[in-house]
């Protein structure tokens, strides 16, 4: 009796499996770039709409002014971001920004000889809160939501003893170099946004930027390739906490003065703008990249709504409304996308 010759299914083997990966790969790709595009189309329609209404938009001065405010606002957005993508969250960021800021003016007095000693102070203010949130979330294991919670009255209770009452005088040298614009037009405030930007991109590639990656994407498995989650998780709050600190500084520099309320308002805004630049509040996914656009967004809408004419008393709600469009906006858009997490090869446990 012969033996009937297999025939092969439709669709079977190397053959047919190759159009399908390569769609596979096709669709993983358009997933990946997302994210950019959706935040870079929101920038885009905010930048048409701003010089829609400010015709000199792209004027020295306005250019100026624009960076000067999008700074502290991007650097702070930074700050949350690191501390997100590493599967946590910073409710105290901004009571950080102000205590930094409160010690940074209360040391320099105005005085440019201060200065170095000032910067340096509100540096380490910065990691030391962060280090303290650190502790207590990856030491004592509470939940980031409420132990940052707590701390951030903490903070904001030391910005008021180190600073009761809005005063202090930054140093001259500060400010002025803080306004200085170059050649080109381009202003010093958006070259320091540039130097985050390029500072993020050295640490996403170190150790330590794929380590946040594993941890915020899956801290179990990231434990399970000896990965030292409680020391990376410890790590994320001082780099964020320090990120924060220099925007104190930036709002210390644009501003002249202090303020012990200075960043109060700005955790929030920080949260929002790494959702529109794609970061995903669970962890694991996104960049400071996309944050720091998103935080530009952010802060052209603000000054779209002003500039729109919109009354004093309905300009909160009309701007909280064009927020909640922009980040569901970007949601949609984001759907099923995210960056890439860096692949990791399993090992012997690691530290948790």
């Amino acid at each position: 009796m012969s033996t009937p010759t297999p025939t092969r299914s439709p669709g079977a083997g190397p053959a047919s499996a190759v159009p399908g990966s390569l769609a596979q790969v096709a669709r993983s790709a358009a997933s990946a770039r997302m994210p950019t595009l959706a935040v870079a189309a929101l920038l885009a329609i905010t930048l048409a709409a701003s010089v829609a209404l400010q015709p000199a938009f792209f004027s020295p001065y306005s250019l100026s002014a624009s960076f000067a405010t999008f700074l502290p606002v991007a650097t702070i957005a930074a700050a949350q971001t690191i501390i997100v993508l590493g599967g946590g969250i910073d409710l105290s960021i901004g009571t950080i920004v102000t205590l930094a800021s409160a010690v940074s003016v209360v040391l320099m007095d105005g005085d440019n000889s201060r200065l170095p000693l000032a910067l340096a102070a509100g540096l380490a203010t910065g990691a030391a809160c962060g280090l303290v949130n650190g502790l207590v979330v990856a030491g004592l294991r509470l939940q980031p939501i409420v132990a940052t919670f707590a701390t951030s009255s903490v903070f904001g209770g030391l910005a008021l003893l180190v600073l009761p009452q809005p005063g202090g005088t930054a140093s001259p040298a500060l400010t002025q170099v803080f306004g200085m614009v170059l050649a080109l037009y381009i202003p010093i405030p958006a070259v320091l946004l540039l130097a985050l930007w390029l500072a993020w991109r050295l640490l996403r590639q170190h150790r330590f930027g794929q380590y946040l990656y594993a941890v915020g994407g899956n801290a179990d498995a990231a434990y399970t390739s000896a990965v030292p989650v409680s020391s990376v998780r410890v790590f994320s709050y001082v780099a964020g906490g320090t990120v924060a600190a220099l925007a104190g500084v930036a709002l210390l520099a644009d501003s002249g003065a202090g303020d012990p309320t200075l960043g109060t308002e700005l955790t929030l805004g920080s949260i929002a703008a790494l959702v529109i630049g794609g970061t995903r509040l669970k962890g694991g996914s996104g960049g400071v990249g996309g944050a720091l656009v998103g935080a530009i967004v952010l802060s052209l809408i603000q000054s779209l709504v002003f500039f729109a004419g919109v009354p004093t008393d309905a300009r909160e709600f009309v701007y909280g409304c064009i927020i909640i469009a922009a980040i569901a906006l970007a949601g949609l858009l984001t759907a099923g996308g995210g960056a890439r997490r860096p692949a990791f090869t399993r090992g012997k446990a690691g530290t948790r």
